[in-house]
């Protein structure tokens, strides 16, 4: 057999797990991405989902996405570099930036592409990247890509980050990357603390917000502005998958960064532009936001009263401090197992296994929206204290100090 074809063939875990009945991915939806999904006919309540405002479903969303449509067509046939820049792209560049706080913005087509366009651009050979040992995975990708010493430290532990910073020459260029609120453990970065080590190493930093737009911060603009640093944060980096309720990602910096990366992000130059209707939707979404705060109170209302809940059960929830909430099984088997019984149950949740997560980490990921209700959230925790008694996965409760970060 050829090589690569028995590369491909050696690998048997997706084809065994659904053998099993309990392979999780690709599951098929059947409705609009809303508390509730419809799957194989039957309904289905969904705490799997990253919009987190719920404005997938919005009638303004819907309806700015119909007039581009109709306006500008289904796509741009060329990227933003050359022929696929339209108006509409500039005005949500413009909206971005007023709402980051930054002098300028720039969309590209995914989060993922963004994240890569800053990291494997704004370094050089001699250049050193420090990113956190949970960083996203486009994070970690856009690391291999840069010319620069890559290191890593400790998750949100800022005396492994300074000991890797204080063995840098103090002439290199020093990009520190961190998510926001990290997506699986969904804990916040130790942003004030970064800052100051930042400052006393004259280091840079690059937050991803993918999680945190529209969650944290001065009407959801993100967690720097949740700790009043926005000035100290050189690039914010986001989605508009999420909260924005779209496809794209951007990022949002000085003018000056805006601009070289313009000129020099591969992942930019040579993409092709997000359609006309996600960058409608996504100024829809951006616009709803900055206007009814209400959804985002929501929110964390929702994410307080599932945390307390589940703590008060004894559920082991890690350091868990956002709507993202991970239900730690520490089992790859089990998790599928427990993923394919609450979804028997009625309830969509996302398993988290190895390598995504440390081999004794597997996790479920449970994940809120301002729109679910509190019979909602009820109904999914019963159903996963059910499959706990079943499965027997931990019951250790860990104590977090939130240090008035939360919410």
């Amino acid at each position: 057999m050829n090589r690569l074809k028995a590369r491909a063939a050696s690998y048997t875990r997706a084809i065994e797990t659904r053998k099993a009945g309990i392979y999780p991915y690709f599951r098929e939806i059947q409705s609009d991405q809303d508390t509730k999904v419809f799957m194989d006919g039957k309904e289905v309540l969904m705490f799997g989902s990253n919009s987190y405002l719920g404005l997938t479903i919005h009638p303004k969303v819907k309806e700015a996405a119909r007039q581009a449509l109709e306006k500008y067509g289904t796509g741009c046939a060329g990227s933003r570099f050359l022929n696929g820049t339209l108006d509409l792209h500039i005005k949500l560049e413009e909206q971005l930036a007023d709402f980051c706080q930054k002098e300028a913005a720039l969309v590209f087509s995914t989060g993922f592409q963004a994240n890569l366009g800053v990291i494997a651009t704004m370094t050089g050979r001699n250049d050193t990247i420090l990113i956190d040992e949970l960083d996203h995975a486009s994070i970690i990708d856009g690391s291999r890509l840069s010319l620069s010493r890559v290191l890593k430290f400790r998750h949100n532990d800022m005396g492994s980050l300074e000991r890797q910073l204080a063995n840098i020459d103090s002439e290199s260029v020093k990009m520190i990357v961190v998510d926001g609120i990290f997506s699986m453990e969904g804990d916040i970065v130790n942003l004030p603390v970064l800052v100051d080590l930042a400052k006393k190493y004259n280091a840079n930093i690059v937050v991803d917000d993918a999680h945190a737009i529209g969650v944290l911060g001065e009407k959801g603009a993100g967690t720097a502005s949740h700790f009043g640093l926005t000035d100290d944060v050189d690039f914010i980096v986001g989605t508009f998958s999420k909260s924005l309720a779209s496809l794209g990602g951007f990022v949002a910096a000085d003018w000056e960064m805006i601009e070289y990366l313009k000129h020099h992000a591969r992942s930019l130059i040579f993409s092709a532009s997000i359609p006309p209707a996600s960058a409608a939707s996504a100024l829809a979404a951006l616009e709803i936001i900055k206007t009814e705060p209400e959804r985002i109170n929501r929110l964390w209302e929702n994410a307080r009263y599932t945390m307390n809940t589940l703590r008060s059960m004894d559920f082991d929830i890690g350091a868990a401090e956002s709507p993202i909430i991970p239900i730690y099984i520490r089992d790859d088997l089990k998790t599928f197992q427990v993923t394919r019984f609450l979804l028997d149950e009625g309830v969509f949740v996302n398993p988290v296994i190895s390598p995504a997560v440390k081999s004794d980490s597997s996790l479920i990921r449970f994940s809120l929206m301002a729109t679910h209700t509190k019979e909602q959230i009820d109904f999914a925790i019963d159903k996963i204290d059910k499959a706990r008694k079943l499965f027997g996965f931990p019951m250790e409760p860990v104590e977090v100090s939130l240090n008035g970060r939360m919410g």
